[in-house]
């Protein structure tokens, strides 16, 4: 795939670049919570302004129903763009109306512009390929050249990450050549021992990439609410815990299938368990007990790994040549239940191997747990994407950006 340093080789002043970014940020009304996923895109975007380019930024916020919400409006994301940039940064209140193309006429070379969220049109995630291609030419007709650089979004086939880059010369953003570089040492230039540490809610979001690793991976370590599908799996009693009872079967498959490949499958020995789910808002003490993972009582739930947990897992992490993270270990943002995954995050920090943190609530939780963002080997913006990478699934966004 073409690299932006080639299109910049090739000279960019005094031409309209389509920088196609993920700006999906968190949004407490219109304050924004983690800026990350903006930081990422600005080697690119700073890159083309400097290089004399008229950059027009793009993204989708959200999941508005393809028509304007301002719920979802990028207009945080614009200002703090320019506020990262240093610059002043326009932004459209549309995606390819009057607003759009005035914005971007407007433009001076090495001016930058934020139009509306992607996903404000229908056509952006239509499953209609004339509907989505007819805003995708609608999106055309605002650029000279296309740049891929929102990684989160690679594996979704829309408009403006699938369709837009076949109707105009392209080639791959700095973050997207960074995020497949780092996959490819997930996959192809394997240092061992490889341990994957998996957390999250559902165990059915996990299954297609656990299948993968259980042909790569030398250790899996489970946590998270998918660990007491697990747990159930094993025979245990899991009281109210998060369960996914139409999921039992296929983890016992995987338990029994690790056994046979020699993969180190390590489940809680323990975990902080209470009565209710606690309030996220006030941050009141939850005052959890520890229980044995066999003996959750019948009126309580897991909301983390218990101590010996976090042992056991910093202790499969020490020796990892590589470690992929991908979901926190339990409801990390209260404070009661946030050890278990800043102490996989701790182990990661130590660690004397590559570090790969998968995006989505494991790259919030390091910031949110005031972790050193350099401290680890890289952080990811897509999680979705990188699973699916690892899955082995062709993502559209990808697929789009080769030659």
């Amino acid at each position: 795939m073409k690299t932006i340093d080639e299109l910049l080789s090739e000279g960019v002043s005094g031409k309209r670049v389509f920088v196609r970014a993920d700006l999906n940020v968190p949004l407490d009304g219109t304050t924004i919570t983690d800026d990350g996923r903006i930081r990422a895109v600005l080697p690119t975007v700073k890159a083309l302004a400097d290089a004399g380019a008229r950059v027009i930024v793009a993204s989708h916020l959200g999941r508005p129903k393809g028509a304007p919400d301002p719920a979802f409006s990028l207009a945080p994301a614009a200002t703090r763009l320019g506020e990262l940039l240093g610059t002043d940064v326009r932004f459209a209140t549309d995606t390819v109306g009057e607003s759009a193309r005035s914005t971007v006429a407007a433009l001076a070379d090495g001016q930058v512009a934020v139009v509306e969220n992607l996903r404000f049109n229908a056509g952006e995630t239509s499953k209609d390929d004339a509907e989505r291609g007819a805003f995708a030419d609608q999106l055309a007709a605002l650029a000279d050249l296309y740049i891929g650089d929102g990684f989160g979004a690679v594996h979704r086939k829309h408009a403006s990450v699938y369709d837009l880059p076949a109707r105009l010369p392209h080639a791959a953003g700095y973050l997207i050549a960074k995020e497949v570089a780092v996959l490819k040492k997930l996959t192809e230039d394997l240092q061992r021992p490889y341990v994957v540490a998996l957390g999250g809610a559902k165990v059915s979001d996990k299954l297609a990439v656990i299948d993968q690793l259980l042909g790569r991976a030398d250790r899996i370590l489970i946590g998270g609410g998918m660990a007491y599908t697990f747990l159930k799996a094993k025979g245990y009693e899991v009281g109210s815990s998060l369960l996914q009872e139409d999921q039992i079967a296929a983890v016992q498959e995987y338990v029994e299938r690790a056994e046979k490949t020699g993969v180190e499958l390590v489940v809680p020995v323990d975990a902080l368990s209470a009565t209710e789910f606690p309030d996220l808002k006030t941050k009141a003490p939850a005052h959890p007990s520890t229980v044995a993972a066999d003996a959750i009582p019948a009126d309580q739930m897991g909301l983390d790994i218990g101590p010996e947990t976090r042992k056991l897992y910093a202790s499969k992490l020490a020796d990892a040549a590589t470690v992929f993270w991908n979901g926190p270990m339990g409801v990390f943002e209260h404070p009661d239940y946030a050890e278990g995954t800043k102490a996989v995050a701790q182990a990661l920090v130590e660690s004397k191997g590559f570090t790969v943190v998968g995006g989505g609530d494991s790259a919030a939780a390091v910031r949110t747990l005031g972790f050193d963002e350099t401290a680890f080997g890289h952080i990811s913006t897509g999680g979705g994407a990188s699973l699916e990478y690892l899955e082995g699934k062709t993502l559209p966004g990808l697929a789009a950006l080769e030659d």
